[in-house]
C-alpha cells in the first residue's frame, strides 16, 4: 500500500509540473488597469452620444450637405452624343444645307436661331438671325467652378465656357413653340455617318436642336456645314458694332 501511495504521488507531482510548464499564466486585471477600461467605456459613450447630440442639433431635419466642390448632376446638354443623335432622329430633325437654309428662310419664314457667343454674333451673321448662345463665359465662384476654370487654364483656355442655364427661357421669350427653326453655330456637326464617325459628330447646334426638341419645338432644322460654310459661299451677311 506505501509503494501504491508513493506512486500515485508522484503521477500527480509529475502531472501538476506538466500542467504549470504549458500552461500560459494566468494574469489578473489589477485595480488600476480595471478603473483605466471603465473610463475608456465611458469616455466612448460621452463621444457618441454627444455626437449624436451635437448632429440632432446642429443640423436640421431634411437638410442636405453638399460638398461645395462637388460635380453638379448632369444636365440634358451633357447627355451622351449617340443617345442626343437617337432623339434628333426620332424627332425628325433635318439638316439643310446653306443655300438650302437662305432659301427656306426667304420663303418659309424660317428663323435662323445662332447660338454662337453674342461677340462672334456681332461680328457677323444672316441678316434676321437671332442669337440665344448656348454657352456664356464662365460667371460663378464656387469651388467646382475655380476647378473648371483652373482646368481651362491648364490647356491654356483663360476663357471658360458654360453652359447657359437661361438658354431655353431666352428662346422661348423670342420663339413660339410652333415657330420655323434653323439653328446654327460655327461648325455646323453632322448626324451624317462616315468611316471614321458612325455616328456623326457633335456641335453646338445640335445640343441646341436637341434641348429645344426636348422643351415641345416641333418644327427644328439643323445647319449643315455651319456659319463658316454660309460666308465661305458669300451668302448675305450683316455685321453689328
Amino acid at each position: 500500500m506505501a509503494s501504491l501511495t508513493s506512486i500515485t504521488a508522484y503521477t500527480s507531482s509529475s502531472s501538476l509540473q506538466a500542467t504549470f510548464q504549458h500552461s500560459p499564466p494566468l494574469m489578473l486585471p489589477s485595480r488600476q488597469s480595471q478603473h483605466n477600461r471603465c473610463s475608456s467605456s465611458l469616455a466612448s459613450r460621452s463621444i457618441g452620444s454627444t455626437k449624436q447630440r451635437l448632429s440632432s442639433e446642429t443640423i436640421p431635419l431634411g437638410l442636405k450637405v453638399q460638398c461645395a466642390a462637388t460635380k453638379p448632376a448632369k444636365r440634358p446638354a451633357e447627355e451622351d452624343w449617340k443617345i442626343k443623335r437617337e432623339v434628333l432622329q426620332q424627332k425628325r430633325v433635318r439638316s439643310v444645307d446653306v443655300k438650302e437654309a437662305l432659301r427656306l428662310q426667304k420663303e418659309n419664314n424660317f428663323v435662323i436661331l445662332d447660338v454662337r457667343p453674342e461677340a462672334e454674333f456681332k461680328e457677323a451673321h444672316p441678316p434676321g438671325a437671332i442669337n440665344v448662345q448656348i454657352y456664356r463665359l464662365i460667371k460663378e465662384w464656387t469651388a467646382w467652378d475655380i476647378a473648371r476654370r483652373a482646368a481651362f487654364a491648364f490647356f491654356g483656355i483663360f476663357a471658360g465656357t458654360e453652359e447657359n442655364p437661361e438658354f431655353i427661357q431666352t428662346v422661348e421669350s423670342k420663339l413660339n413653340k410652333d415657330a420655323k427653326i434653323i439653328v446654327a453655330c460655327s461648325t455646323g456637326g453632322t448626324m451624317k455617318p462616315s468611316q471614321n464617325l458612325p455616328e456623326g459628330t457633335q456641335s453646338r447646334s445640335l445640343i441646341a436642336a436637341y434641348l429645344l426638341v426636348l422643351n415641345g419645338y416641333t418644327n427644328v432644322y439643323h445647319l449643315e456645314g455651319g456659319l463658316y460654310q454660309w460666308f465661305k459661299e458669300d451668302l448675305p451677311a450683316i455685321t453689328e458694332e
